[in-house]
């Protein structure tokens, strides 16, 4: 792989890996350490890609598999996770309700919402990208769906918001 081409991916992907990684494993440094040993491994690899979006596939695939390791490793199962997250601001407070009611579900239910909503990928590619049946991931979607609609619901009746129509219909 040439600079320029590892320099162009970088630049393209970089937040999507970090995004993805920070969806995954819910903390900002965690999620940055995720993002640099996914850019090395671009780096060191050798076979040219077949297109832009094998390239993406590739590279979303590598960054679950890195983000897993850290959810499995030793000190992650012994470290306390912090009591408030610090994710990325948004404008509008409706944005960021379902945000973070994205972010407190279950890693099996996030990613692939996060993925199909937020990063554009079909069932199909997410799919592949978890190493999953897509009936699987259709029906953790609905699932998910089902689970936002409720917390958004809630937040409507505390007078937190309106209901989301993106996500929960």
């Amino acid at each position: 792989m040439t600079e320029e081409v590892f320099e162009q991916a970088a630049r393209t992907y970089g937040d999507a890996i970090f995004r993805v990684a920070y969806h995954a494993v819910k903390d900002r440094g965690e999620a940055e350490d995720v993002t640099q040993t996914v850019l090395l491994r671009l780096y060191l690899h050798k076979d040219a890609f077949e297109s832009e979006d094998h390239l993406k596939h590739w590279l979303l695939r590598v960054t679950v598999n890195e983000s897993r390791k850290i959810l499995r490793s030793a000190w992650r199962r012994r470290t306390v996770p912090l009591e408030g997250w610090d994710g990325p601001t948004e404008d509008r407070r409706e944005e960021q309700e379902v945000l973070d009611a994205v972010m407190s579900l279950e890693t099996k239910y996030r990613l692939p919402v996060y993925l199909y909503y937020y990063e554009g990928c079909s069932v199909k590619e997410i799919a592949q990208i978890l190493r999953s049946n897509p009936s699987t991931i259709q029906t953790r979607m609905q699932r998910a769906r089902e689970k936002l609609k409720i917390a958004l619901a809630d937040d409507e009746k505390e007078g937190n918001g309106c209901v989301r129509s993106q996500i929960i219909s």
